[in-house]
């Protein structure tokens, strides 16, 4: 019998059997396929720890799925910094000198659940963590350079808006046009949302942005505002309704197996990394506010300089660890990165991190994925979820700072500026400088005959399936406001003539 249970064992080493499986301790499992019952055919016994612990792993194997940007594939590479931007920021992968850094990067549809097509109309997510030698640093964006709104008070009902409803259980245009009416800031991003950029052809074919401005830092604690903006180095390339159907009958995930298959060809994707910068004195000089994240800064006006690129060569290797598990946070920042006053961001400084908590747990940034790479994690955070590993400090016995025992102190050096701010009323009131269609008819200005068309077509596919007209016409109100080429072409559409809108009351 041993001779014969040899025989077999050398068989299944040959085969690539010969690991043995365990529990999570570490326990070898002696059969798999039977839970421990009381006699042949009686019940099964709770004594099965082997069948609870495995029971108990799998009904946790699903955790919530992202509020938004649930739907997401991921890659990874590095970035390397082709130009010194020290002057400006001491965030140590601007340095120029060829530095290179390594990323991992998220892209998502932002609105649509996980199992949702990627040939839907929606921003797309453009997320990179950077593994820097000062720790972790997220640029969070989208592929889009603005957004709907720019107080982070409205983001809630937004998302309600265009989520499905309450009642019916599907994303109904009546509702989020409902919603728009009432914020005119947003007709720039519908106006953009609604041309083929709201339906990328790929990942890889998407340009990205940070969409709100952040201020940079240099060694003598100068501030300058800055904006990121990733171009695509395959080209802008998507998709009009047409394409997208015929898309979606063949392959609705096609964006992340066309992400994923240029990297296995080893057509590795390239992005450019441009900055736009703006100096704190001069932030008041242009007739919208910089810091509302509905608006873009345009190149013609504040220079765009290129000053990296970043290239994606891997593949997740398991999608759930390293691509479900990531953690982007704009609040993910280093020495030389700052928040700006942008209300919008303001709010997602608290969001992500709390959303990350929720549904990753409170020791998140201890999994892998989200762990520094090329910086120590070194702290008291003690006897919890959430604590760092401080057995191999110079004395475990200290689990708190300052102390007379060891020697480990903040640095000075990463402590942030101090600002003055004279005069400050705590206040809750509208910018002043809203200038909320401008960009939108100068956006819509630049497209060709046939984006035009498309951007109308688009509209209407769900704009004409809104029931109220009242609703109907304030939306064109707001798209006349931006051109009135933009505003009669959509009017018509819709089957209005110049008399209904005058009986509008000229909205």
């Amino acid at each position: 019998m041993k001779k014969l249970s040899l025989i077999i064992l050398i068989l299944c080493s040959g085969l690539g059997y010969a690991q043995v499986m365990t529990t999570n301790g570490g326990v070898p499992v002696g059969d798999n396929q039977n839970s421990k019952t009381v006699g042949e055919y009686g019940p099964v016994l709770l004594e099965d720890i082997h069948l609870i612990e495995k029971l108990a792993a799998f009904d946790r194997e699903r955790i919530p799925e992202r509020v938004v940007h649930a739907r997401g594939a991921g890659a990874f590479g590095h970035f390397v910094s082709t130009k010194d931007m020290s002057q400006y920021t001491k965030a140590v992968l601007f340095s120029g000198n060829s530095k290179k850094t390594d990323v991992a990067v998220r892209f998502s549809t932002v609105i649509h659940g996980k199992g949702s097509p990627e040939t839907a109309r929606d921003p797309r997510g453009f997320a990179v963590k950077f593994y820097t030698e000062k720790g972790n640093y997220d640029i969070v964006g989208n592929n889009l350079p603005v957004f709907f709104i720019r107080d982070a008070i409205k983001f809630p009902d937004m998302v309600h808006s265009l989520k499905p409803s309450p009642v019916t259980n599907k994303q109904d245009p009546n509702r989020f046009f409902d919603f728009f009416t009432h914020v005119p800031e947003a007709t720039h991003m519908i106006t953009r949302l609604y041309t083929d950029l709201g339906i990328p052809k790929g990942y890889q074919f998407m340009n990205g942005s940070s969409v709100h401005g952040f201020k940079w830092v240099n060694a003598e604690g100068k501030v300058t505002y800055v904006k990121y903006s990733w171009v695509s180095k395959q080209g802008e390339v998507n998709l009009d309704l047409d394409q997208a159907a015929d898309q979606q009958s063949k392959d609705w995930q096609h964006a992340t197996i066309s992400l994923r298959n240029d990297i296995k060809n080893k057509k590795y994707p390239e992005w450019d990394l441009y900055v736009q910068l703006i100096k704190p004195e001069d932030i008041h000089s242009f007739d919208f506010w910089p810091l509302d994240a509905t608006k873009d800064w345009p190149a013609d006006k504040i220079e765009k300089i290129k000053i990296g690129t970043m290239t994606l060569n891997r593949n997740p290797v398991n999608y759930f660890q390293e691509v479900e598990s990531i953690a982007m946070a704009p609040g993910n920042l280093i020495p030389g990165v700052e928040t700006s006053e942008d209300r919008l961001l303001q709010g997602r400084l608290f969001s992500y991190f709390d959303t990350q908590r929720h549904r990753l747990g409170p020791n998140n940034q201890q999994i892998a994925v989200n762990q520094p790479k090329e910086a120590k994690v070194v702290n008291y955070n003690s006897d919890s979820f959430s604590s760092a590993d401080n057995s191999k400090f110079p004395n475990p016995d200290v689990n708190y700072q300052p102390s007379n025992k060891v020697d480990l102190a903040e640095n000075s050096t990463y402590k942030d500026p101090e600002q003055t701010l004279e005069n400050v009323t705590i206040m809750q009131k509208k910018i002043s400088k809203t200038n909320d269609f401008a960009q939108a008819g100068d956006f819509y200005r630049t497209l060709s005959d046939q984006e035009k068309q498309n951007l109308i077509k688009n509209l209407i596919s769900d704009l004409g399936q809104v029931q109220n007209k009242k609703i109907q016409k304030t939306m064109i109100s707001y798209f006349y406001r931006a051109d009135r080429d933009y505003g009669m072409r959509v009017a018509k559409a819709l089957g209005f003539s110049q008399k209904d809108f005058m009986s509008a009351g000229g909205n």
